[in-house]
């Protein structure tokens, strides 16, 4: 007998094989892809892995055409630049794959991963091999689950499946026809080449960025009075009950009425609160949680995430859930984390009964994020990071709630009411073993009811009401979960194309004119393109398909009917929304100006396939200027000639002149910006400019890496 294993990732089939056998052998197929052959319950059984999707869709006509008749292609032929290396995967499985007696889908238990083992068994091993295939599930890659889900078999959920081929079908029909109907309508209005990149999910998403963006510079600030007064004792702070007073007439007489007098306790109460434990992580969790403790973005997160699970220190990254069922046998992963000191430390007090505080939310295929007890080594720093987050989450949310008495203060100065108020904490509970909440103890002062108290400062603080706060990755991720649009394997990835698309920029996203003209142009011509509703619909009939309540065909269906109305409307006002497109790309595109008094702007050369900088005089001004790959434009220019100044190249990055001619001089001293001394090495901290907007690097590069976001320096030098 012969049995055939598909995984996702070769170290999912190394976890896979060593588990099933203490005897696996590894075997190297062209001598370099790895495979495993072991013997189990009298079977010869082979252990093959892919390297996520190996398989795509293809148009069945042209790749630059619009096209609605979809093939699935080995992922190599149809992107040989980006998935050339996946070549040699779907090889190794056309050629051990073939002929088996019975087959083993392993793949990650979601719907992308059951996309990903549906097309390497049709597609590589061959059709009939679905008729002998069984499934495997699992939420960690520990041995016990791994020949608990070999043992406990079931029939692959072609509900799932279908899900997947919808969403892919879906997305190609938004992402690559839309995209190509519009970069041809720059090419018929302008006869210029520019590449467009829209999608199901990524469209919405930049739609609601720009709404934020024009909240934000729409926005009238408005001007309001805070009364605050100083006490001689202990220099305690009293605010006006009325906090924030718009009327500066009344202002004025609140300050001038108290000016000068005592302040009198008229009431001290004491209450009680308690704070609950956190929930366990999902997905969504950990990413907003290692943003805000470490300013790790959502997809460095992921990616550290999927690492620790493949490596079995982990589970399941990708979960909905907060939620840690009794069968992960809590008492066992105690037992081994404890091992660890630090963690002995927090584990050595938990109380008797082990009842985690569950959230919500819960997911059938996996539950909450958790370690699994293996204890990791060699691990990276910011793995480290991660991994003790996990951990650590795991271990608060066993513990009671953190009780604390809070200290509310009345005061009356000539009639007016001020209040203080202060919070002492009774009892730690999680929080002691959570170290990345800060618990705020404050000291009570010993004051009481009709106690004069004598005030040192009056003082009447102007301000102004601020526009709302522009996004992070993190709370973008909150939002799109809120709405429901993408899913939680998707979100991190949406954002992240939205970067390397150019339309943002910005550890606090901002959006380009690029971008913001993008959604003013669709949202005038194609409004459904930019329609959360739509998408939200559509992701709602894409869950439905696993629930049974509707079929792959109905929602793929509905899916090109909406499409084709969007293709309808581009069609018709091709000319405008080319033009305007073009224009915003001009726009976005400005570098900095000409010798002629044009603009400098950053084009592509679709002959060339590269980048380069032309004026926008062109032709009547043929100065042009060609730059190297990866190059980013700093917010300098040359002191010599005047033309911008670039950075480019690692280890560390060059600055020259964007005339090579110029003498590519780098940057003398003074140029450089310094914002402080490094926390590791006490060397300067070099403002740098990057992908997500500026960042800090420490001068010390390559051997100090520190680095962080220019926004969160205070906080990262003060920890």
């Amino acid at each position: 007998m012969h049995e055939v294993i598909i995984c996702e990732k070769p170290s999912s089939a190394e976890k896979i094989a060593k588990a099933l056998s203490s005897k696996a052998e590894k075997k190297l197929y062209n001598k370099k892809i790895k495979y495993w052959k072991l013997k189990r319950d009298s079977k010869d059984i082979t252990v093959l892995s892919g390297v996520g999707h190996l398989y795509s869709l293809i148009p069945d006509t042209s790749k630059s055409s619009i096209s609605f008749n979809l093939h699935w292609a080995p992922a190599f032929e149809v992107n040989k630049k980006a998935s050339g290396f996946t070549r040699d995967y779907v090889r190794a499985i056309q050629k051990f794959g073939k002929g088996a007696d019975s087959y083993i889908h392993a793949c990650d238990y979601d719907v992308e991963g059951t996309l990903i083992g549906f097309n390497a068994l049709k597609y590589g091993c061959g059709e009939e091999s679905l008729n002998k295939a069984s499934r495997m599930k699992f939420s960690t890659l520990t041995k016990k689950d791994i020949v608990d889900a070999y043992e406990n078999r079931f029939d692959i959920d072609m509900r799932q499946v279908d899900n997947g081929i919808a969403r892919h079908i879906l997305d190609y029909y938004f992402g690559m026809n839309i995209s190509i109907a519009l970069s041809n309508s720059v090419r018929k209005s302008k006869n210029r080449f520019l590449k467009l990149s829209v999608g199901r999910v990524q469209t919405p998403t930049l739609s609601i960025l720009v709404d934020r963006e024009k909240e934000i510079k729409e926005f009238v600030p408005e001007p309001y009075w805070v009364i605050r007064a100083i006490l001689d004792f202990e220099d305690i702070e009293i605010k006006h009950v009325e906090r924030n007073i718009f009327d500066k007439q009344r202002a004025e007489d609140i300050f001038n009425k108290c000016s000068g007098k005592d302040a009198i306790v008229d009431k001290v109460s004491i209450s009680k609160s308690k704070t609950k434990p956190p929930v366990p992580f999902n997905l969504g969790g950990l990413q907003s949680e290692a943003y805000n403790v470490f300013g790790f973005s959502p997809k460095r997160t992921q990616t550290i995430a999927q690492a620790l699970y493949t490596s079995g220190y982990t589970s399941y990254p990708r979960t909905s859930s907060q939620k840690l069922p009794e069968s992960l046998g809590f008492e066992s992963i105690f037992n081994q984390l404890a091992n660890d000191s630090e963690f002995k430390k927090h584990i050595s007090q938990l109380p008797t009964k082990l009842k985690p505080n569950n959230g919500k939310k819960d997911d059938e295929a996996h539950p909450a994020i958790h370690p699994t007890g293996i204890l990791p080594a060699g691990l990276s720093k910011d793995e480290r990071k991660i991994y003790e987050l996990i951990v650590y989450r795991f271990i608060s949310v066993f513990f009671e709630a953190a009780e604390f008495e809070t200290m509310s203060t009345i005061l009356n100065i000539e009639g007016e009411e001020f209040r203080f108020r202060r919070r002492r904490v009774t009892h730690k509970g999680w929080m002691e073993h959570y170290p990345y909440r800060k618990i705020d103890d404050e000291s009570f002062p010993d004051i009481k009811e009709g106690d004069t108290m004598s005030v040192k400062e009056l003082i009447s603080d102007e301000k102004e009401t601020k526009p709302p706060a522009r996004y992070n990755q993190a709370s973008l991720i909150k939002e799109l979960e809120k709405k429901n649009l993408g899913t939680k394997a998707t979100r991190a990835d949406i954002i992240d194309k939205l970067y390397d698309r150019k339309y943002i920029v910005g550890t606090k996203i901002e959006v380009n004119q690029l971008g913001l003209n993008l959604i003013d142009t669709l949202s005038t011509y194609c409004n459904n393109l930019t329609s959360e509703e739509l998408t939200r619909d559509l992701q709602n009939k894409l869950e439905g398909i696993n629930k049974d309540e509707t079929t792959k065909e109905s929602v793929i269906d509905e899916g090109e009917k909406d499409v084709k109305e969007i293709l309808v409307d581009i069609d018709k006002n091709t000319d405008n929304i080319g033009s305007k497109l073009y224009e915003a790309y001009q726009e976005s595109n400005i570098v900095g100006k000409c010798k002629c008094g044009g603009n400098l702007i950053k084009r592509y050369s679709p002959k060339n396939k590269s980048y380069f900088v032309g004026c926008s005089n062109y032709p009547d001004c043929k100065n042009s200027y060609s730059i190297p790959k990866g190059a980013r434009f700093l917010k300098k220019t040359c002191e010599k000639c005047g033309l911008p100044i670039i950075s480019y190249g690692h280890k560390p990055p060059k600055h020259a002149c964007l005339d090579q001619n110029c003498g590519k001089q780098k940057l003398e001293p003074h140029q450089i910006e310094v914002v402080g001394q490094c926390p590791l090495c006490g060397k300067d901290l070099i403002k740098r400019s990057g992908r997500y907007g500026d960042f800090v690097g420490c001068k010390g590069f390559p051997k100090c890496r520190f680095t962080c976001a220019l926004d969160e320096l205070k906080y990262k030098l003060k920890k």
